[in-house]
């Protein structure tokens, strides 16, 4: 459990999911982690605050733990709950660290998978097992509770299982952004489940038929194996395919995963993502928008952020829209040498996690913040 000085936390539940309370709710959980009982919590609540109803504090605190509860019992939830305010205002406030890293653990791609946006050429080295695990355990003891990695294809790299143990030795929840070939091998995907993984995120090539076939297959293996773990599917929508998204959206329900990520590679293709959004609730997906787009930002939690757009301030030469509400502020990226980055689309070196202090880096990730 992490409590900032504003008096919001952060809650991890089996090491698998990430609770975000507000005020109250943190005090709460406070208590449950200490096992102090309803009574005297309801004691304590009565003399901290005036004129508190004793009977509906206690109506409130044991509908809490009951929540607190289910949510250990649940399987395959989303790894990252916000309770008590919005996803916005969890990032508001001095907090003492982001609430999640994403490491990129290189840029190298699958066979056959070649992306234009992956900047290959950015970093001129990949840091060696022994320097991201001493990035990994930095992160825990600055109580950040999540790493996502990314890449590239983070499975390209043959120490990943390895990581991914060490995160779950800490009990730190982890992520891994995919095109989700490799895991369709029964045999790796239960190495990686083994080790704590606890969300993925696969990013479809909707023109692969081989990403189809990833996907499925992964899906079955998952449901096979019987494991808890949260599966979502991320798809881009270009001019080349907005015209098919009715088709793609059944097709993804079909393949077994039921939660998505939609972002956009233009302005223009708003629209087309507000209908994505329509069809994959008429599908009964559910949309997933907290874990990190590839490579662009232009994904319904930053809209919902701002309705006119105005802050999507900066356009690529392809059309690819620069920022995110989240960037700097509840996440930082980390690149393939160790160089911190507000976000995986942001060039702007904060610091590197293995020559310069966690309080270097956090100072000027804060700076930035509030420059931008």
């Amino acid at each position: 459990m992490r409590v900032e000085e504003n008096g919001v936390g952060l809650l991890i539940v089996n090491a698998s999911t990430v609770l975000h309370l507000n005020e109250i709710a943190t005090e709460y959980a406070y208590y449950i982690v200490n096992g102090i009982s309803n009574d005297e919590v309801v004691d304590k609540i009565s003399k901290r605050y005036q004129n508190v109803n004793k009977s509906k504090t206690l109506e409130d605190f044991t509908t809490f733990k009951t929540n607190i509860e289910g949510l250990i019992t649940q399987e395959d939830l989303d790894p990252v709950q916000f309770m008590g305010f919005d996803r916005v205002e969890a990032g508001a406030g001095n907090l003492s660290a982001p609430f999640r890293l994403d490491c990129a653990l290189t840029y190298a791609t699958s066979k056959n998978v070649n992306d234009p946006r992956i900047p290959m050429n950015r970093v001129s080295q990949n840091l060696d097992t022994d320097s991201w695990k001493k990035i990994i355990q930095s992160a825990y003891e600055q109580g950040i509770p999540h790493l996502l990695f990314t890449g590239g294809e983070p499975t390209e790299r043959d120490d990943l299982i390895e990581l991914l143990q060490l995160a779950e030795d800490l009990g730190m929840v982890t992520g891994l952004l995919t095109d989700g070939k490799k895991l369709a091998d029964s045999s790796y995907l239960n190495q990686v489940l083994t080790a704590g993984l606890d969300h993925t995120m696969i990013i479809l090539q909707p023109d692969d038929e081989e990403s189809w076939e990833s996907l499925s297959t992964f899906a079955y293996w998952k449901e096979a194996l019987d494991e808890d773990l949260y599966i979502s599917v991320h798809l881009t929508i270009t001019e080349d395919n907005k015209n098919k998204i009715g088709d793609l959206i059944e097709r993804i329900a079909n393949s077994g995963v039921h939660a998505l990520s939609l972002s956009a590679t233009t302005k223009k293709l708003v629209d087309v993502m507000r209908e994505a959004e329509d069809m994959a609730f008429y599908q009964g997906i559910e949309l997933v928008s907290d874990m990190p787009v590839p490579f662009s930002s232009l994904n319904p939690v930053s809209l919902d952020s701002n309705g006119d757009y105005s802050y999507l301030e900066k356009e690529f030469s392809d059309g690819d829209v620069e920022d995110s509400v989240s960037e700097g502020k509840l996440s930082l990226y980390i690149e393939p040498d160790g160089d911190v980055t507000p976000s995986q689309s942001n060039e702007t070196v904060l610091g590197n996690m293995l020559s310069d202090s966690w309080k270097t880096i956090w100072t000027k990730a804060k700076n930035w913040n509030i420059s931008h």
